[in-house]
């Protein structure tokens, strides 16, 4: 048996994902080896994958397979933390983070049985909230405006200090692989998800100052809500977790190497950023010389 003995499965709660599973649990028998899945995702399908409790996916692990999109890759990444790799399996449309395709399915399983891949760190963004309680994203978190109530008034300290304030619908605080997320369409840059840093940027800001911020994953960043910030959602990676109120204080560090996500050299971040975003030349560039 080579380095993949046990599959672990995260299925997407709606997508159709049984001719993926079935090439799964197929490939793996005829090494054999074993198919795990989440109770309620895997009662689904009918397959002969055993059934585990989260906690036990990953650690009895050897690969993640990641079946959905991108929201499916970040709850995968997020159950396999720093020591199990993630392959992303896309399931409709292009996303990011997944690296195959269904019909590419068997092959690359191949390929991580014999160690020809290539494994991606990914940092995620860690936001202390004013009653300890800690929470984590791969994509963003963010401070937004709440329907009826006030603007985001924050307040951004670096290592502590004082540097700008904003008020804007929300103010989010990206990692490099969600630059491409809500951070994108707040008008904040594409960056590489090799990068270790972070982005805060505001989003529809009503301030003199509305350029994005970035940071080295070694600063601290916190954003104070100001007294005229109305109640504000809490998002993580696009859920909301919690809500704050003026004179709270939200403390946001970096956690390098949080995940690592499997990559077969196929595609490149590059290529998937063109496709997905429709990145083309401006028409200066296009136009045909005099």
């Amino acid at each position: 048996m080579g380095m993949v003995g046990t599959v672990g499965l995260v299925l997407h709660p709606e997508r159709d994902s049984k001719v993926a599973v079935d090439t799964i649990v197929e490939w793996s028998a005829g090494r054999g080896g074993r198919v795990l899945g989440l109770p309620e995702e895997i009662g689904r399908i009918d397959c002969s994958a055993e059934a585990v409790a989260p906690e036990v996916l990953a650690s009895r692990s050897d690969l993640l397979v990641s079946l959905g999109g991108d929201g499916t890759m970040l709850r995968s990444m997020r159950l396999a933390g720093r020591t199990t790799p993630v392959l992303g399996v896309n399931l409709g449309r292009l996303g990011f983070l997944a690296e195959i395709d269904v019909a590419e399915l068997p092959s690359a399983l191949t390929s991580i049985d014999e160690h020809r891949y290539q494994v991606e760190p990914r940092m995620a963004v860690s936001a202390r909230l004013p009653g300890g309680e800690t929470l984590t994203a791969f994509n963003d978190i963010s401070v937004v405006r709440i329907p009826g109530d006030g603007l985001a008034a924050v307040e951004v300290l670096v290592e502590g200090q004082p540097f700008v304030r904003y008020t804007a619908d929300a103010v989010i605080v990206a990692t490099s692989t969600g630059s491409t997320a809500y951070s994108f369409s707040a008008g904040g840059p594409i960056v590489s998800p090799t990068v270790e840093g972070f982005l805060v940027v505001p989003a529809a800001a009503h301030s003199s100052f509305n350029r994005a911020l970035m940071l080295s994953a070694t600063e601290a960043v916190t954003l104070d809500l100001l007294p005229t910030c109305g109640e504000l959602a809490v998002e993580v990676d696009g859920a909301v977790e919690a809500r704050l109120a003026a004179g709270d204080r939200l403390e946001i560090t970096a956690s390098l190497a949080a995940a690592q996500v499997v990559r077969l050299g196929e595609t490149t971040f590059y290529e998937r950023a063109r496709r997905k975003l429709r990145v083309s030349g401006s028409a200066e560039a296009d136009a045909v010389p005099l």
